[in-house]
């Protein structure tokens, strides 16, 4: 039985605050989302529908399993709305908890490294930097709301107070990489950049992380200066933007279910829209049930690598994956070390990349042979497809996910909650356990291949 003794130490580590935390901001979501204030109808959600938005408002994913224009009310909507917030504002501030408990237990010395490499989050700068994380986060929210309520008051003619309040709760819904919508389809807005472009840039720059973009604020210009983290984040990002776009470019020209009837510029804007937002977005203007196969397959990768450390994004992490291809890269060329802009990268920290990649990989594969041996005819591309949307936070629904049996939707949230605080709780863990033996035992090199 749990005392109140085994409680306090619970609270005590970090890394066990991460999901206690979470859990609690879910239940309270949960009750308030029953709440008949709540729903149009008049009447409460259904437990599972509530606890569903609620995880994925907390989450930051956006993955729901009803229609959120219609189904909830103005209350319902402001309470999504607070709950991503403060869902996408604790998630960084975990983070950053974390990051600065990670620096205390490396020693006086790893931890002057740490901070010279850590964007300028110095130590002993909690509060600061909190300011910094929720400053960051209303100016670039605020930018999105204004430029898509202007376009909504002045082209689509919306009463000025209605356009104000899409665009807040867009704006939000963007910066931390959540997927709700206030529109019945954002398909009417597939050819608009002026609807489209301002919550992708939002998804962009909120999937940097933190340390990234005060990093980049001070020396954007000075690429060479960037920490390593920084240069696997941006760079990592940019070749992943360019895979995306060129794949739904490519794979999906002709499929006239999605792009095969649309004009060039309009195949142009929704391509690149349509292959940032996997990263863990959850807009989209046309319907993922509708790509082909192999767009599904590339899709579903994108989304497993999700975003940057420490941001509201989701999957493995895009530093977790370039940092394992550059280990690849490094053992074809026989190079004893990994090295990347003039710094060896730690074996220990190659070990928790690979940890925690294995780790997705195992969970998400598991996720969708149960998914498949719940239901009776989905694919297997289609389920490896739901799960990982749920695991990497991205919350992209397709017309499969309001119809699956109860078991798998259950299943999806929980893959919601523990994708979003795994990889988070995963790497700390395995930071803070890190040992240092007096001795070792003599080498053996098994067959390998």
């Amino acid at each position: 039985m749990w005392g109140w003794g085994s409680v306090r130490q619970a609270l005590q580590n970090p890394v066990r605050i991460v999901p206690l935390t979470l859990l609690a901001a879910i239940g309270v979501g949960t009750a308030v989302m029953m709440l008949p204030v709540s729903r149009r109808a008049g009447h409460g959600a259904p437990f599972l529908i509530a606890l569903d938005t609620a995880t994925s408002s907390v989450c930051t994913a956006g993955l729901d399993l009803v229609e959120t224009s219609t189904y909830w009310s103005g209350f319902g909507h402001v309470a999504i709305t607070v709950l991503t917030q403060l869902g996408g504002f604790g998630i960084m501030a975990m983070a950053l908890l974390l990051l600065l408990t990670v620096s205390r237990e490396l020693g006086l010395r790893n931890r002057l490294v740490l901070q010279a490499e850590g964007a300028g989050i110095g130590i002993g700068e909690t509060r600061r930097t909190l300011l910094r994380i929720a400053t960051t986060m209303l100016i670039w929210e605020s930018a999105i709301a204004v430029m898509m309520a202007g376009r909504l008051w002045l082209h689509y003619h919306y009463p000025l107070g209605r356009a104000a309040w899409f665009g807040v709760f867009h704006g939000v819904q963007a910066f931390n990489n959540s997927g709700f919508t206030l529109f019945e389809s954002w398909d009417r807005f597939i050819g608009d950049p002026w609807m489209c472009l301002p919550p992708t840039i939002g998804v962009i720059i909120g999937s940097l992380g933190f340390p990234v973009l005060f990093e980049l604020r001070h020396t954007w210009r000075r690429h060479e200066r960037w920490s390593v983290h920084t240069r696997l984040t941006v760079w990592g990002s940019l070749i992943l933007l360019v895979v995306g776009f060129l794949s739904i470019l490519l794979l999906e020209w002709s499929n006239s279910r999605t792009l095969g009837r649309q004009d060039v510029p309009t195949k142009l804007l929704a391509s690149f829209v349509q292959g940032t937002i996997p990263r863990s977005g959850g807009f989209n203007t046309f319907e993922y049930g509708d790509v082909r196969e192999e767009t599904s397959a590339i899709v579903t990768a994108l989304m497993f690598i999700g975003g940057g450390s420490a941001s509201t994004a989701g999957g493995i992490k895009v530093t977790t994956f370039f940092l394992l291809a550059y280990v690849i890269w490094a053992e074809v060329r026989g190079e004893p070390d990994v090295v990347m802009g003039h710094r060896r990268i730690a074996s220990v920290t190659q070990r928790q990349a690979l940890t925690i990649a294995l780790l997705g990989v195992a969970l998400v594969s598991s996720a969708a042979l149960l998914m498949m041996g719940l239901t009776s005819n989905v694919r297997f591309y289609r389920a490896l497809f739901e799960v990982t949307s749920a695991f990497s936070t991205a919350g992209i629904a397709t017309d499969i996910t309001p119809t699956l049996p109860q078991p798998v939707q259950y299943l999806l949230i929980i893959l919601l909650f523990v994708g979003r605080v795994g990889t988070i709780a995963a790497a700390s863990a395995l930071a803070l356990r890190t040992r240092h033996r007096l001795y070792r035992y003599p080498e053996e090199r098994p067959i390998v291949g």
